[in-house]
């Protein structure tokens, strides 16, 4: 009795550790392609102070316009260089603090030309800038805007809808703007806060550096849109997938291969 009580525990059950090899290597796997799908779709913190100011003068346009057409040119002239210091503002912070962000390569040319586009109609109907000027500057924004709708939609991740589309923090497309480009918009600049400055002293007479500056203008302006059209580094589609390579999931029998192979070179 006392000998088949001694066998009987000698001949316990081991548990196997094999088994639990495909289970391990099956968890390794859903973690993997877990964490690779909550990283596909990358949000940028768009909460910054370049943001805000570049913001800020996007919503400063319209008082703009609104201080132009009811002859309130002072107060038209101030706004106007609130918007020319933040505008120089903003991009120092980024770049010194390293703040810059995708939706900053948006919004920032955004801002720029709902200035550019309040201040040309505005001052147009008042008669203070030339209507065929008027037409140049503003069909080339009008063309811009539309290939920028065009662009973000084409780069959108799946799924295309219209709260992903103006989910600013949901970066698909990055927009860089030509060396001509820029001078263009400071010749812009230049010119507009010219004319909103004439009113302002009616006793100095500006018309010809006024007229001067106008045909500069169109002719860069002509230029600068041309330059979108030729250059390839203007618009650049961002991978939809930012996430670092996963490792390749391997079956727990091909590891133990490579294992194997391991230790057999090391021990030669």
């Amino acid at each position: 009795m006392l000998w088949l009580t001694c066998d009987f525990r000698a001949r316990k059950p081991v548990p196997k550790q094999e088994d639990d090899k495909p289970a391990s290597a099956s968890a390794r796997l859903v973690s993997v392609l877990s964490k690779t799908k909550n990283a596909a779709t990358k949000h940028e913190n768009i909460n910054t102070i370049p943001n805000w100011l570049t913001f800020s003068r996007l919503v400063a346009a319209p008082f703009i316009g609104y201080c132009i057409l009811h002859d309130h040119h002072s107060w038209a002239l101030g706004l106007f260089a609130y918007a020319g210091i933040t505008d120089l503002l903003d991009g120092w912070i980024a770049r010194k603090w390293k703040l810059q962000t995708v939706v900053g390569t948006v919004i920032d040319p955004m801002a720029d030309k709902t200035l550019m586009t309040i201040l040309t109609v505005t001052l147009a109907t008042k008669g203070l800038l030339p209507v065929w000027l008027a037409v140049i500057i503003l069909g080339r924004d009008v063309a811009l805007a539309i290939s920028a709708i065009y662009y973000r939609w084409i780069s959108l991740p799946p799924p295309k809808t219209f709260t992903r589309y103006w989910d600013f923090s949901l970066p698909s497309a990055e927009v860089r703007p030509t060396a001509i480009s820029k001078y263009n918009t400071a010749l812009q600049l230049g010119l507009m806060g010219l004319t909103t400055l004439a009113p302002v002293i009616p006793t100095v007479d500006l018309v010809a550096p006024l007229v001067a500056l106008q045909y500069v203008v169109a002719t860069t302006t002509i230029w600068s849109g041309a330059s979108y059209i030729y250059s390839k580094d203007a618009v650049k589609i961002l991978p939809h997938n930012s996430a670092p390579s996963a490792p390749s999931a391997q079956h727990p029998k091909q590891e133990g291969e490579q294992k194997s192979g391991e230790q057999k070179e090391e021990k030669k």
